[in-house]
């Protein structure tokens, strides 16, 4: 799962940003919310020129590579939180949503490394841990995708695809009765777990 854009509140130094390049975050966020990605990276790219506070530069590259990821550009996600990760070397949410962008491209070793480190800096980071699953799963590593999905599930019970695709890994670790639990829980919760019912509750 991705994480939200970060909003200028939560920024080191909101007053040291520039007028003119708070603006231009300002509408690079919204822009980003309306799924204008190009916009959005228009905006984030005059937000990081126009940036005289190098400690807040971390931020519009984080918000401008979650832009580029959702347009595809993974290699472009990849190099802007790069960037923020450089900036600040403890940004949990640069780490978790490189790995995405890693993912993306099939590096799920690479994507784990990331998802390790920000788990690391984050311990309850449930997102990390499910998204640690995925790349998990993509390896057959599928007792290390379940224990993460456990982990995701323990911090976010309400984490609907955790309990599904914990679901699919019990499967092919042929714990049918675990998949089906855990398909019919995901169902209770509002995802279309069908599929997986008729697969491993017959």
């Amino acid at each position: 799962m991705k994480k939200l854009l970060i909003t200028l509140a939560l920024l080191i130094s909101a007053v040291s940003f520039g007028q003119t390049a708070k603006e231009y975050f300002f509408s690079g966020s919204d822009k980003a919310e309306a799924n204008d990605h190009n916009g959005a990276v228009a905006d984030f790219t005059k937000a990081i020129e126009l940036n005289p506070d190098k400690n807040n530069l971390a931020a519009a590259y984080y918000n401008r590579g979650i832009s580029k990821d959702d347009l595809k550009d993974f290699y472009g996600a990849i190099s802007d939180f790069n960037k923020a990760i450089e900036i600040n070397p403890n940004y949990a949410n640069a780490y978790n949503n490189r790995g995405l962008s890693k993912h993306n491209l099939k590096d799920f070793n690479g994507a784990i490394s990331d998802y390790n480190k920000a788990i690391e800096l984050d311990p309850n980071d449930a997102d990390a841990y499910y998204n640690r699953g995925i790349s998990k799963d993509d390896l057959k590593d599928f007792y290390g995708a379940i224990s993460d999905y456990n982990k995701a599930i323990e911090l976010n019970p309400n984490l609907t695809q955790a309990y599904y695709n914990r679901g699919i890994s019990k499967y092919y670790t042929n714990d049918l009765n675990g998949a089906c639990e855990d398909a019919k829980k995901s169902a209770s919760l509002g995802y279309d777990a069908s599929k997986l019912i008729e697969a491993a509750c017959n």
